[in-house]
C-alpha cells in the first residue's frame, strides 16, 4: 500500500474520532488479501443500502474510508445473524465503531460471508471466519475491492469473551491496517485482553455462544484448521 493513502486513512479516521468530519496467539490473528482490483467507487443512496441493493462497484484504497464513512451515516440496523453448519448466533455491532461496522454490514449484505469458513480454531482462545480455499471467495474479494480499514482501538471496548474483532493484515504494514474480510470472535473466559490496543474489537455476541463454543470444540489440524469444514451458510443483517 503507498504510504500516502495510509496516511491518508489513518488521518481521517482520527479527524472523526476526534469529532471533525471528512502467531500463536496475537501474531496468528492475522490474513494476507489477495485477488482482489480496484475501480472507483459509485455513490449510494439510502433506499439501496437499507434494501441491500447496492450498485455494481469496487472499493480500493483511495476510496474506502469515505465510502464508509457514508454509508455509516444511511445504517439504522446493528445487529448480525450468523447460520453456519453448527448452528446460528447474532452479534451486534458497535455503533461508535463506525467504519468497521459498516464494513460487516456492507459484506453480509453483499453476501460475501455466505459460503466462506470458520478457517482458524484455537482452543479456548478464538473462532476466525471469512476465508475459504475456494476459487468462490478469491472472486468475491475481487468483485468488492481491495482494501484496508484503519485501527480504532481507543473507544473503549475490551476483548471480552464473546467480542467480534478485526484480523490485521500482513502485508507491509507497520500502521496494523485491519482485513475487511475476516473477523474473529473471542471464546477465553473471561477475555484476551492481551489483544487490546492491537486490534479492533467492533461488536459482541449477543445470542448463541453456544454454538461459537461448539465451533471452538472441534478438531483441528496444522495451521488450526477444522479437519471438518464449518461453513457459513448465510449473514443476515436484522
Amino acid at each position: 500500500m503507498r504510504q500516502s493513502a495510509l496516511a491518508t486513512s489513518i488521518l481521517f479516521l482520527l479527524l472523526v474520532s476526534c469529532g471533525e468530519s471528512p502467531k500463536k496467539e496475537k501474531d496468528k490473528v492475522q490474513e494476507n488479501i489477495a485477488n482482489t482490483d480496484t475501480v472507483p467507487k459509485t455513490e449510494l443512496d439510502s433506499t439501496a443500502i437499507e434494501e441491500g441493493e447496492e450498485e455494481s462497484f469496487k472499493l480500493t484504497e483511495e476510496n474506502a474510508i469515505e465510502f464508509f464513512f457514508d454509508y455509516s451515516k444511511k445504517l439504522k440496523k446493528d445487529k448480525v445473524k450468523i447460520t453456519t453448519t453448527m448452528g446460528s448466533f447474532t452479534v451486534q455491532l458497535y455503533d461508535n465503531v463506525p467504519y468497521h461496522k459498516a464494513n460487516f454490514i456492507f459484506l453480509a449484505r453483499q453476501k460475501y460471508f455466505d459460503s466462506t469458513q470458520f478457517h482458524r480454531v484455537v482452543k479456548d482462545f478464538i473462532i476466525q471466519g471469512g476465508n475459504s480455499d475456494d476459487r468462490k471467495t478469491a472472486r468475491k474479494r475481487g468483485d468488492i475491492g481491495r482494501y484496508l480499514l484503519p485501527p480504532d482501538g481507543n473507544k473503549g471496548h475490551k476483548h471480552h469473551r464473546g467480542t467480534i474483532s478485526m484480523p490485521s493484515s500482513e502485508r507491509d504494514n507497520p500502521h496494523k491496517l485491519a482485513s475487511p474480510y475476516e473477523f474473529f470472535i473471542v471464546v477465553k473466559d473471561p477475555g484476551s485482553y492481551h489483544l487490546d490496543g492491537s486490534y479492533t474489537p467492533f461488536g459482541r455476541v449477543i445470542e448463541g455462544m453456544d454454538v461459537v463454543d461448539a465451533i471452538n470444540n472441534v478438531r483441528v489440524g496444522d495451521g488450526d484448521w477444522p479437519w471438518q469444514n464449518i461453513y457459513i451458510l448465510k449473514a443476515e443483517v436484522l
